[in-house]
């Protein structure tokens, strides 16, 4: 799994900006994630990116998955220090390689 970010710090530094990520099947916690970024200087763009290995899962889970087009969704949370500041929701649809 790839998640890839870009980003504007605005004039004021950014302290312990963190973001965590978990992913949901039919409202069951299937995995979550956690990265800390750090500090961001002020008035800077970053780009971040992480490869992280996903569970297996089954040839049944995987048909699951696939015959469940609105099964799955995310939730990621973005903080600096210990203050939410953006919640962002995605929805995915799994299917076969045309």
């Amino acid at each position: 799994m790839r998640t890839a970010l870009v980003f504007r710090v605005g004039t004021q530094e950014v302290n312990n900006f963190r973001m965590i990520e978990r992913h949901y099947f039919k409202n069951k916690l299937i995995r979550s994630y956690d990265f800390e970024f750090g500090f961001c200087i002020p008035n800077s763009t970053n780009s971040w990116e992480a490869i992280y290995p996903i569970p297996e899962r089954s040839a049944e889970e995987i048909a699951e998955f696939k015959n469940s087009p609105d099964g799955h969704r995310s939730d990621s949370f973005y903080f600096v220090g210990d203050k939410l500041i953006m919640h962002n929701k995605a929805m995915y649809n799994y299917a076969d390689d045309a």
